[in-house]
């Protein structure tokens, strides 16, 4: 391993020298690694830290997530969550989405993008509410042809096939502005 490289519990620094930063914490007079990664000396604060390798982002309650949807259900959409809060994870976690009291034929459908806030985490599982107008489908595809979409009102309209399907919208349907975001 690296010498910069640091595992839980290796000595990063003595206590004289550097406070505890992030991922560290002290022991007796020895400041000691809490996670995997790269040692991170600012000798202007005087702090050592930790660069984690990877970190799981899971999301908190209140945060805005944009996913595709894995599953769709009657009463509940799965999403697989790929942005937190505009920033993209790399983990594999899910969510899911009551959409029981949602009056629409189809909220969302398999592979759509969608935006959501998290509500609450309850035995494990993440959960998730579309229920504000910002919230909803971002990006679509025709569900006869596979074709472009375009928005009428509360619907989409396929371009190719003239197909009209209904759908719980984003008021940013359309707009990539997320997918520019680190």
């Amino acid at each position: 391993m690296d010498e910069n490289q640091k595992i839980p519990g290796e000595q990063i620094a003595q206590i004289e020298e550097y406070l505890p930063g992030e991922n560290t914490f002290e022991d007796n007079d020895v400041i000691r690694a809490t996670t995997i990664g790269s040692i991170n000396l600012d000798s202007t604060e005087r702090l050592a830290s930790i660069n984690r390798q990877k970190q799981t982002t899971v999301p908190k309650v209140g945060d805005i997530i944009i996913g595709v949807v894995e599953a769709n259900l009657p009463s509940m959409i799965a999403i697989m969550i790929k942005f937190v809060n505009g920033k993209k994870i790399n983990s594999d976690l899910e969510c899911i989405c009551v959409t029981r009291h949602i009056r629409k034929k189809n909220i969302a459908l398999a592979k759509d993008v969608v935006k959501a806030e998290i509500i609450s985490h309850i035995n494990g599982t993440i959960h998730a509410n579309i229920d504000s107008p910002e919230l909803g489908v971002l990006f679509t595809k025709c569900r006869k042809c596979y074709g472009t979409v375009m928005k009428m009102r509360d619907a989409v309209k396929c371009k190719d096939c003239g197909w009209i399907d209904d759908r719980k919208l984003s008021l940013d349907f359309g707009k990539s502005e997320f997918l520019t975001q680190n």
